[in-house]
């Protein structure tokens, strides 16, 4: 299998795991009971707004279109793929720094954090380290890349006081006030711009590492006999 074929089916891997990981807390939160969402379809739409999901929908439809085909040089879409390799990156380190200590799992639910919260986040970043693709974080890359954080942020503000509902204790303002909130927030939209600022210096480095050891590499072809 040559490098590109593996790089397609890890990417395929990926989004399989996102899929698979979506699948399981849907049918987790279908059958939650005891909730301020009684209805089914309430259930299921508070779901899409937690930032771990849409995080991961971000990470398995830009690796899905990549095990279709890796060559995608749209600003769009790797605005949109920059986006969800930092924000899953963001859930994972928030989850097990912050909130794990919160979370007590059982059964399904257990299987659905584990996936969403660990073993997607280690995909997405294994698989663009391993398979990139490279040198293609400019600074209007990251300008896309932050239409989804806003966007999730502007939707959680306005929706919790709406919905009384407030998907993170960091963010809930009925108890921290918006003061505290907003600097959470700020706090984690520094994390944000930090870890693109590292994306694009990885990227760089290890773009200019590969034109290195290609213009480095001897050239045999003036060398090989005619009709060899």
């Amino acid at each position: 299998m040559n490098k590109d074929r593996l790089a397609r089916a890890f990417f395929g891997l990926t989004a399989f795991a996102v899929l698979v990981g979506m699948v399981v807390q849907l049918y987790v939160s279908a059958g939650l009971t005891g909730t301020q969402f009684t209805s089914l379809g309430a259930r299921i739409f508070n779901v899409f707004c937690y930032f771990t999901i849409q995080s991961n929908l971000l990470v398995g439809v830009t690796t899905l279109l990549l095990a279709i085909r890796l060559d995608r040089p749209s600003t769009w879409f790797r605005g949109f793929r920059l986006s969800g390799l930092i924000a899953i990156t963001v859930t994972f380190l928030v989850f097990h720094l912050v909130l794990a200590g919160d979370a007590q799992f059982t059964g399904a639910a257990a299987v659905a954090d584990t996936i969403l919260h660990t073993i997607v986040p280690l995909l997405a970043v294994l698989g663009w380290l391993v398979f990139g693709p490279r040198g293609r974080v400019e600074w209007r890359v990251v300008l896309v890349a932050l239409v989804f954080p806003l966007w999730w942020i502007a939707l959680a503000l306005i929706r919790g006081p709406i919905v009384d509902f407030y998907a993170y204790p960091f963010m809930d303002v009925r108890v921290l006030g918006y003061p505290r909130v907003f600097v959470n927030l700020l706090l984690v939209a520094v994390l944000f711009v930090g870890l693109a600022a590292v994306v694009k210096l990885v990227e760089s480095v290890r773009s200019r590492g590969s034109r290195s050891s290609e213009q480095e590499r001897p050239d045999t072809s003036a060398r090989t006999p005619p009709g060899a």
